[in-house]
């Protein structure tokens, strides 16, 4: 038998190229082509003519680095972050906002397509962040952000700062100086940045008072090789429309032994307009796992509240709250309008967090219920729906792919509607299954991860129900998340209409 002819790639590592980027990959590399073979370089956008030295050659394809661009592409933008590059939480600031939305609308599609195998599925454009959204969410609750300061409100307009929600990992350097700010792409290595512009401008506040008390009072960072150091950890939470700011320090000890320290850390904390809540989590395991499952109040009730809409929301330090409280409400009310409530429908809310969507619904459905594993979190579902006033609702704790086959096989609770927002890995096989045998007349899915979303799309259309509507919503601005919302609607609901 012959020998197979070896591949041999036209380029070689350390090869300086030149290059027309002509596509995105769908973690924001701009993908160029030399002699046919595609290189993906980080930091390039689609129209972009660059210099880049090569760095990896695999079968088929190569990773690059930007070295220079020699003509810029008519959507390229100057990144307003200078840590922008070497940072790994945007990767899209380097292309103008239009650019960005239409990046989100066609990754959205290409999954559709490619893993959902769903090419003929109408894909609306993004709804990105606009200023007419937010001058109507101010003006709705003006009360409320009055508690913020001018300067705050000017530097969250347009899509930045608007994050409520950062987690700062620490570290003790090498030459013993702390480090804290945020991971380098693909890496543990932290970039320090004297600003994050997606984040709440307060932080950087808090965060010069942490470094200082961990010097002051000689408070080791966590080291992940030796697993010793107390803070691992610091995360902030802040009531966009509140102004509450909650700060939780997770920490790789039981307690904090010096109670001068510790009074020192809440003293200084709570000259911090707006601190609500100070507490420690726990969190002694060697694992990329951020929070531990223990908590030590230290100050105040232990949660923050903010609004979406009308409805107020707890929010502890556990608990899941869509980090963009704009944008969350015309997601919200895109899956309002696509569940097609009349006041008669019975809902199910499959992984619903501290019941946001579930009391968003609750008040055009006869009925709702809620699952989600996290029990501080349906604590704090019960406390707003209790707050709010809302009384048909019902949280029930527990994994959705055990709840639900078991009240609905057991007790008979059936769904005309079903929304589900699963974590990044979809929903479960037997999740969907049990979606199925329930057959409700119409499924609304909020997805941040249009890759399973396409996959669990594929699974529903080939047992009964057709994609309708397709909406992606842009929740994180100048990064590649999206978020998308999709009605499903059972076939033969399709056909009588029909």
């Amino acid at each position: 038998m012959a020998d197979k002819k070896k591949y041999t790639a036209p380029v070689a590592k350390d090869d300086l190229v030149t290059v027309t980027i002509t596509d995105m990959s769908e973690n924001g590399e701009g993908i160029g082509k030399t002699e046919g073979f595609a290189l993906f370089i980080k930091d390039a956008v689609t129209g972009d003519q660059v210099r880049a030295k090569v760095i990896s050659v695999k079968k088929g394809y190569g990773y690059a680095r930007l070295m220079e661009i020699l003509v810029p592409s008519k959507d390229r933008v100057e990144p307003r972050c200078p840590a922008a590059a070497p940072c790994g939480g945007c990767q899209l600031q380097s292309m103008s906002y239009e650019a960005q939305l239409k990046f989100k609308t066609d990754k959205v599609k290409n999954h559709l397509s490619r893993i959902g195998h769903l090419p003929q599925v109408p894909v609306a454009d993004t709804l990105g962040m606009t200023m007419e959204a937010q001058e109507k969410e101010r003006g709705q609750n003006r009360s409320e952000q009055e508690q913020r300061s001018q300067g705050e409100q000017e530097q969250s307009q347009g899509p930045w700062h608007y994050r409520n929600k950062a987690q700062y990992p620490v570290r003790q350097g090498k030459d013993g100086q702390i480090r804290i700010g945020f991971y380098a792409g693909r890496t543990h290595a932290i970039i320090e940045t004297p600003c994050c512009y997606i984040g709440q401008p307060v932080n950087e506040k808090i965060i010069a008072i942490i470094r200082k008390w961990m010097e002051d009072y000689h408070i080791r960072a966590y080291d992940e090789t030796t697993g010793r150091g107390f803070l691992r950890h610091i995360m902030i939470r802040t009531g966009y429309f509140t102004g509450e700011i909650m700060v939780c320090l997770v920490i790789n000890e039981r307690k904090l032994k010096s109670p001068a320290a510790r009074k020192a850390l809440t003293e200084r904390l709570l000259q911090v307009e707006g601190m609500t809540s100070i507490c420690f989590n726990i969190n002694t395991e060697k694992t990329n796992v951020i929070m531990g499952n223990e908590m030590i109040n230290l100050v105040g009730p232990g949660y923050i509240t903010d609004l979406i809409g009308d409805i107020r929301y707890q929010i502890s330090a556990r608990s899941f709250f869509q980090v963009n409280p704009l944008q969350t409400r015309v997601l919200y009310e895109t899956a309002l309008d696509f569940a097609g409530l009349t006041g008669q429908e019975t809902v199910w809310d499959l992984y619903c967090g501290t019941g946001t969507i579930s009391l968003f619904l609750a008040r055009r459905a006869k009925q709702v219920y809620g699952v989600e594993i996290v029990p501080p979190a349906i604590d704090n579902a019960r406390i707003n729906a209790e707050n709010n006033g809302i009384h048909n609702v019902k949280f029930y704790v527990g994994k959705a792919e055990e709840v639900l086959p078991k009240l609905y096989e057991t007790e008979g609770i059936r769904a005309d509607v079903i929304i589900t927002d699963p974590p990044r890995k979809g929903c479960e096989e037997i999740v969907l299954d049990t979606m199925v045998r329930m057959a409700p007349e119409r499924i609304v899915y909020v997805s941040c991860n249009s890759s399973t979303l396409a996959r669990d799309l594929h699974y529903l259309s080939e047992r009964g129900y057709e994609t309708v509507k397709v909406q992606p919503v842009d929740m994180f601005a100048h990064t590649t998340g999206v978020e998308t919302v999709v009605l499903l609607s059972h076939k033969s609901q399709t056909d009588i209409s029909t």
